[in-house]
């Protein structure tokens, strides 16, 4: 699998929403496209991450396979007409480009928000789907893990996964903030537009909040709600339902305020209550703050929040590079010692053929002893030659400079007729 990886991607950089949509894969999309191409294409080294934001596949092969993955992709999804989806994928089919996209990718350096915390459990799921299905082999394996380790660096050398560097999730993280000492806070999400939205999947993680959603168009909070294994609470009946949460997350557009001072003051609050608004314009009228045991937090103190918290991460941004290309530095000195291996199986298998011939023509006739002790002093012998041509091939390896030596040996010890591991 030597300088072989390629990859192509469709994401928010090269495609809209409603493409993207179109062209995303679950779970159960993933796992069959991944035999398909496997099938179709003889490829055995893959891995296909898929996401709101990309859907993006990798793999290994010598040459370019990315129009028939597209067909693939299209087919999988019931697309007929390819030619109008493949504009939108980016292809990388030099083998370090792709290597160098997997990595940024999976650290978060592409997210549509920088340093995105999900992308790396999405990149370790994305792996166990191809482990599973047999398709990461020795290449894919140490690849993944050289990633696994990079991003576990960052989290502990840098500040690039600090902080909620998105509005949605600054809300979840004020929301945090606020309700820090409650047993189990209860969480009214009004509006699921995009940023709504966004909000419930943060939330769902979250196994302390009892969350229940409204929105006007019921079957948008019942899809939500399944997914996401979250209540609802039919649009009708939200002013009656209000009193009983703790806090009140609104992102309803509309002219006017959806929550006025006059709706607020006929709950009767006896303790605290937190309203945190994320609409323009607002969803939670301003007076409202003014009310006893009610609490406001608008869009611009959480905005502030997250271009913090950004700032942050974008100052860490040279660093995580600097993380990467130490990674890959080592990686692909692996990479390219896997290129030799055969070679020095090969040498080691031809030197033990040598080593089998010569004892069988003068061991007759000795003692037990005597034949163990032979072994041990020709073993020990064939151990010495072979170190120091594995050293060569390896700093060989290191210079780029391993495929002369190569056919050197394969020369001198006519290795194309030995077989790679007997040894």
């Amino acid at each position: 699998m030597h300088q072989q990886f390629k990859a192509l991607s469709i994401s928010y950089k090269t495609a809209p929403v409603q493409v993207r949509e179109r062209i995303s894969l679950g779970e159960e999309d993933t796992r069959s496209l991944l035999s398909q191409i496997r099938k179709v294409l003889d490829i055995q080294e893959l891995l296909i991450l898929s996401t709101c934001n990309r859907t993006e596949v990798y793999y290994a092969a010598p040459e370019d396979k990315s129009t028939d993955i597209i067909k693939l992709i299209c087919l999988q999804k019931g697309l007929s007409e390819t030619e109008q989806y493949a504009p939108y994928f980016e292809l990388f089919t030099s083998h370090n480009e792709a290597v160098t996209r997997l990595f940024e990718v999976c650290l978060g350096l592409h997210s549509q928000v920088t340093g995105d915390m999900q992308i790396a459990n999405q990149s370790k799921q994305a792996y166990q789907w191809a482990a599973d299905m047999g398709l990461a082999g020795p290449f894919l394996h140490r690849l993944m893990h050289a990633i696994f380790f990079a991003n576990k660096r960052v989290v502990q050398e840098t500040s690039f996964r600090d902080g909620a560097a998105s509005v949605s999730y600054a809300a979840v993280e004020l929301l945090e903030e606020l309700t820090e000492g409650m047993p189990c806070p209860s969480v009214l999400v009004v509006g699921l537009g995009e940023v709504g939205a966004d909000v419930c999947r943060n939330l769902a993680g979250k196994r302390n909040f009892s969350v229940t959603l409204t929105n006007r168009t019921g079957s948008k909070a019942d899809a939500l709600a399944a997914e996401h294994n979250l209540s609802v609470l039919p649009f009708e009946k939200v002013w009656e339902g209000m009193p009983r949460y703790d806090v009140v997350i609104c992102s309803v557009a509309a002219e006017k305020p959806f929550i006025s001072r006059q709706a607020v003051q006929k709950m009767n609050i006896l303790s605290y209550k937190y309203f945190i608004d994320l609409s323009v314009p607002r969803s939670v009228e301003s007076s409202v703050d003014e009310l006893p045991g009610a609490l406001v937090y608008n869009i611009d103190y959480i905005q502030a929040k997250a271009s913090a918290a950004l700032q942050k991460r974008m100052e860490s941004v040279p660093h995580v590079h600097e993380i990467i290309a130490q990674a890959i530095f080592e990686f692909n000195d692996w990479s390219r010692e896997t290129a030799v291996s055969p070679t020095i199986h090969k040498l080691k298998n031809a030197l033990e053929q040598i080593r089998q011939e010569e004892l069988a023509r003068h061991l007759k006739g000795m003692s037990a002893a005597e034949m163990l002790k032979v072994e041990q002093i020709t073993k020990g012998m064939m151990q010495k030659i072979i170190k120091l041509p594995v050293l060569q091939l390896k700093a060989a390896c290191k210079r780029g400079e391993a495929e002369t030596l190569i056919d050197v040996l394969n020369d001198l010890f006519d290795l194309e007729k030995q077989p790679e591991r007997t040894v």
